[in-house]
């Protein structure tokens, strides 16, 4: 019998400063996605904690740290919360759409707006519509963007409020990257809304899990994924449910030497 895809070849990024946790660096291990079974190898890859950018898998490998965790929601064992509930009935007269991967001005507008809100000064800061058409359309996988709009009038569209570029892969949804009206206040928690909207799409279509990316212990800005049970996250020796004990930072040792 021959793999229906050959061992991909790994590479390694230079160390760059760490955008999550301060004082350390960071450093990728990637491969290219190409060819005919590309998607294929990025479900594999998914599976022990890699991303897609564009036609590139990576993971954090950092030399000293493993803070970042891949981390999955069970789909088909999720219940809402009462502030989740809370929120899908808010936002229930949202209109969603799933779409092909195709760039729009009005989509990358959405994402200048979010990109000034959220992360002025993040690394998409500089992104053009070429740099936000590449992203977007560029996939060598099966891949969606799903829009969120409010109720259009006399047979219109409604503005565009959030938008999530998706991966389907074999055994779930995986988040590649959302962005939302951050600076609507009638619009408030619009960023959970597309994760539970994520959820109930991988259930509806029986598939187990969706992925959120990395989870990182002790950064403010990853927080939220630990809100979403049950959760899993990938260690050394597989996925396993992520338990409340994770969620406590322990205490800095203190003392002098003898």
């Amino acid at each position: 019998m021959t793999a229906p895809f050959r061992f991909p070849r790994f590479f390694v990024t230079s160390p760059s400063p760490c955008p999550y946790l301060p004082g350390r660096q960071e450093r990728k291990v990637f491969t290219e996605l190409t060819g005919p079974h590309a998607g294929e190898l990025n479900d594999a890859l998914g599976r022990i904690g890699f991303r897609r950018s564009q036609g590139v898998a990576y993971r954090p490998s950092c030399a000293g740290c493993t803070a970042c965790v891949s981390v999955r929601i069970v789909s088909g064992e999720f219940v809402p919360n009462a502030t989740q509930r809370k929120l899908l009935r808010r936002h229930g007269d949202i209109e969603v759409t799933a779409c092909k991967p195709w760039a729009t001005d009005e989509q990358f507008q959405l994402l200048r707006r979010y990109l000034g809100t959220r992360h002025p000064g993040g690394g998409m800061a500089g992104m053009d519509e070429d740099d936000y058409a590449d992203m977007i359309e560029h996939s060598p996988v099966n891949s969606l963007i799903v829009e969120y709009r409010e109720p259009g009038e006399n047979g219109a569209q409604g503005r565009l409020i959030g938008a999530c570029l998706t991966d389907r892969q074999a055994d779930g949804l995986s988040m590649v990257y959302s962005f939302f009206a951050a600076d609507d206040e009638s619009r408030t928690g619009l960023g959970n809304f597309i994760i539970l909207d994520h959820i109930l799409r991988a259930r509806d279509a029986g598939l187990p899990y969706v992925y959120l990316g990395y989870w990182v212990k002790g950064s403010p800005r990853m927080e939220y994924k630990t809100r979403y049970r049950p959760l899993e996250v990938l260690g050394p020796a597989g996925w396993r449910r992520l338990q409340d004990a994770d969620l406590v930072t322990p205490p800095a040792r203190s003392g002098v030497l003898a």
